[in-house]
């Protein structure tokens, strides 16, 4: 829950950064003008780029272009810019999988822990049998799946367009038309057809990569939660709320390292 809280708190001063710092802008034209005794024409003035760190100065490949472009490159990974496409549609996939695995985990665990459905903790499903068919059917089954939907996602970075060409997909193109690479459309991909015009789609993919950096977060504390107590993030959440001030992350982890 604190991940979910740090977000909004770290996105809302984010967006409330961008804001201001036109402002600021400004009246430091203003003030130059001022002192100067020169016109100083307030249009002239380039808006300060929000960065996830006030005041640093990003990097030049980094121009504020791509959606959730703060700045941050700590290793310089983006400075090619062939590795940068490709660094960019690793961080989309990412997001998806983990705003995926997520919600998938919280509803799960909600049903187990109330008793509605007898499932095993999140970090045990793994070694469930089923009796339609046995584990290793299943991680074949994935394998060809996944490794399918991958190699043409791979195929469409590569060369953008070409599986939306007629008879690449059994005849399903139409149904599955890319908008760009990382940007699938069509009915079965976007049945609510929003962001159509994916050009200037920039608003959905930046609310889209925000909430896909917050799943990816909120994994890394399930993976702790899981390591340190044992537990699922529903359980976790009940007996924290149940004593806020003594059932802290400090006291679980000071707890676990004795």
């Amino acid at each position: 829950m604190s991940v979910f809280i740090r977000g909004g708190i770290a996105g809302g001063f984010l967006l409330r950064s961008r804001d201001s710092s036109a402002v600021i802008t400004k009246r430091r034209i203003s003030s130059v003008g001022a002192v100067t005794g020169r016109s100083v024409n307030p249009t002239a003035a380039v808006e300060q780029r929000a960065t996830w760190l006030p005041g640093l100065e990003p990097p030049p490949y980094l121009d504020g272009k791509l959606a959730g472009d703060y700045g941050f490159d700590p290793l310089g990974l983006g400075e090619d810019p062939e590795s940068l496409k490709w660094y960019v549609q690793a961080e989309l996939v990412h997001s998806r999988f983990a705003m995926l695995g997520v919600a998938g985990i919280l509803f799960t665990d909600l049903l187990r822990t109330t008793g509605i459905s007898n499932l095993p903790v999140w970090y045990e499903a793994g070694a469930t049998k089923f009796d339609f068919a046995s584990t290793k059917t299943l991680i074949v089954v994935q394998f060809l799946l996944m490794g399918f939907a991958e190699t043409k996602r791979y195929m469409d970075f590569v060369s953008p367009g070409s599986q939306a060409a007629e008879g690449s997909f059994f005849g399903l193109e139409a149904a599955l038309e890319g908008l760009e690479p990382g940007y699938p459309g069509g009915p079965l991909l976007n049945p609510l057809g929003l962001a159509k015009d994916i050009k200037n789609a920039h608003d959905w993919k930046l609310k889209e990569i925000k909430n896909g950096r917050l799943a990816m977060m909120a994994m890394l504390g399930f993976f702790v939660q899981a390591s340190v107590t044992h537990t699922g993030p529903i359980d976790n959440l009940v007996e924290h709320l149940s004593n806020p001030w003594h059932k802290t992350i400090i006291q679980t982890l000071f707890t676990s390292a004795s």
